[in-house]
């Protein structure tokens, strides 16, 4: 097919065109303080600010993984990418897209911001172990507790632990201590309970953390709630030598008064019938 000179200047023209447009479009802002939020793998991908007429599309690039989309032409300044980060040992960069619905129709590159690399096995944090039970008895405390859950099923729908994907790399740390005392003693497990030898006569405060000593950051998960024992407990345990001693002192003046009142009154008494036998003076 033969082309006129007239077809030519035609099709330059629509080029000029073209780009004279798009370099008059103005430049959308790009999200800024990207952070990771990752508990139990359970991941928040979070930016900022606030956009104002256009959107932002999120994309999960993983190393080794193809290029996934999420919260598509959101208004929001955070998404949950915890499904598309299946593979926790992958590392992950999210590219945030700043968009308008007129710009996902065409061919161009919208501006983007890149968030630091993530891995989800190195970085999540531990979440808070659930204790189900304790007891002390004699010289033993027993303490039996239950691996986080993480967002990620099995096949037959049940949630897995984060044992069930630490495996051997997830130990637990319990912190113990005599009631109303602060030196602290520590032990370790790689199984749901402790057994530890305690003095029989002391009641007992303690708490629980998950540890991955293999990681060189976030080693530490978030502590459990502290419990107490209440074996053998005494007024002396419960509220301290100070308010025994009060209590003591108070007793005391309660006694004294007594005995004090107890004295005046048998000498009014006495008084009495020796005032009745005396002789009446003569009128």
């Amino acid at each position: 097919m033969l082309h006129t000179p007239a077809a030519g200047w035609t099709l330059l023209l629509c080029a000029l065109l073209g780009r004279l447009a798009a370099a008059g479009s103005p430049e959308l802002p790009i999200a800024v303080n990207i952070t990771w939020s990752s508990i139990n793998f359970k991941t928040i991908l979070r930016w900022q600010p606030k956009p104002s007429d256009y959107f932002y599309t999120v994309e999960i690039h993983g190393q080794t993984s193809d290029t996934q989309k999420k919260c598509i032409l959101t208004a929001e300044t955070e998404c949950d990418v915890t499904d598309v980060l299946r593979n926790v040992r992958e590392t992950y960069t999210a590219h945030i897209l700043s968009v308008t619905s007129s710009r996902m129709d065409n061919f161009e590159e919208p501006p983007f911001a890149v968030s630091e690399k993530f891995t989800p096995y190195n970085q999540t944090i531990l979440g808070k172990p659930e204790i189900q039970n304790y007891t002390q008895k004699d010289s033993k405390l027993n303490i039996v507790f239950k691996d986080p859950l993480t967002p990620y099923t099995f096949p037959n729908g049940s949630f897995q632990s984060i044992r069930d994907i630490f495996r051997h790399d997830l130990q637990y740390k319990l912190y113990y201590w005599k009631d109303q005392s602060s030196g602290k003693k520590d032990a370790t497990t790689k199984s749901h309970k402790f057994e530890i030898n305690v003095d029989s006569t002391k009641n007992y405060c303690f708490y629980i953390q998950g540890i991955i000593p293999s990681r060189r950051e976030n080693r530490d998960g978030q502590e459990s709630m502290v419990l107490c024992t209440s074996v053998g407990r005494n007024i002396l345990d419960e509220y301290g030598a100070e308010v025994f001693i009060i209590i003591a002192v108070i007793a005391i003046a309660v006694i004294t008064l007594a005995i004090v009142l107890s004295v005046i009154l048998c000498k009014r008494k006495n008084a009495k019938p020796a005032r009745e036998k005396e002789p009446l003076n003569s009128i």
